[in-house]
Formats: structure tokens, sequence, C-alpha cells
């Protein structure tokens, strides 16, 4: 498994192909009738903002991890397996990494509610003007994405805390070890 995240940390266009067809699978599934080909074109289409967003956040990520994808894809391994880098400069490309995530997840209780809520409402909209296969799709995806969104939401934010302790805490007593040094020698 950690091979396949390596390659599809390296290959983001796999990451988008990858999901554009997964959800162009289930719109099939959804709403049978549709030519495939019209309903992937459709769903590329519908997702560039996305990918456009993920592009952004994911260059930005790059300048922080140091400029190259592949320190990104170490250090993001790195993050996974909780080992905190011993290398100065990787340490402090791995501050800056979650720094950033931290902040770019400072709204994630109020982002999670909202999704919640508008995940339930197409579900209920769905059972008001669509069949029974539908409305059950609907509530089946939502179930599982919420599910799944908040597990994984929670578990990546204690990652980023863990760390961010342990790179904070290794600084602190390294600080407080050169303080000690520099009492220790003007007495």
């Amino acid at each position: 498994m950690e091979r396949v995240n390596a390659y599809l940390g390296k290959h983001l266009w796999l990451q988008f192909v990858l999901s554009i067809l997964c959800a162009s699978a289930l719109v099939m599934l959804l709403y049978p009738g549709h030519s495939a080909l019209s309903v992937v074109l459709r769903t590329a289409l519908i997702s560039i903002s996305g990918i456009v967003v993920v592009l952004i956040g994911r260059s930005r990520e790059r300048r922080a991890a140091g400029g190259s994808t592949n320190s990104l894809v170490s250090l993001d391994r790195k993050l996974r397996k909780g080992e905190v880098p011993v290398d100065p400069s990787e340490r402090e490309a791995m501050r800056a990494l979650v720094t950033q995530r931290l902040h770019r997840t400072r709204h994630r209780v109020a982002a999670l509610v909202l999704l919640a809520v508008l995940f339930c409402a197409v579900t209920v909209l769905t059972a008001l003007t669509s069949g029974l296969r539908q409305t059950i799709g609907f509530a089946l995806l939502t179930g599982i994405f919420l599910v799944w969104i908040i597990g994984n939401g929670n578990l990546q934010h204690r990652r980023l805390r863990v760390m961010q302790a342990a790179l904070d805490g290794d600084s602190t007593s390294a600080r407080a070890q050169r303080n000690g040094n520099q009492q220790g020698g003007s007495a």
C-alpha cells in the first residue's frame, strides 16, 4: 500500500483520472441510460474547479516541502508513519508543511458540519424527486462518505498535531539545552 501511496503522490494526474472514473461509474449506476462517454466528459468538466483547487494547494505544499514533488512525497510518508525528520533542513520543511496544513484545516469542524448538511439535503431532495434506486444510492453515499471524511479528517488532524508537538518539543528541548550550556559556561 505504501508504494501505491507514493506512486499516487508523485503522479497527481492519476488521482484525478481515477476519481473521475469512479465518480462516472457511480453516476452511471444511479442514473442508467446515459452513454459512458457523455457521463465521463460531464464529470470531468464539473471536476475542473476542484482539480484547480487541489493543484493550487499542492503547489503551496510543494514549495513548503522544499520545491520538489519527491521531497513532498517523502515528508508526507514520514508524517503518515509519525517519523520525525532528523536532518535540520528536512525538519524545517516538515514544520512548514505541518503549519500550512494545520492553517488550512482551521475551520474543519464548520466545514464538516456544512458538508453533512449539504449531503443530507441532497439525499432528502433526491428522495422527494427521484426514484428508490437514486434515494438508496445517495443515502448510502452520504453515510459512507460522511463516516469516512470525519474519521480520516480526525486521523490526519491528530497526525499533524502529534508531529507539530514532536517538532516543537525537540526545538524547545534544544533551546533549553543551549540556554543551560550558556548559563553553565558563564558561571
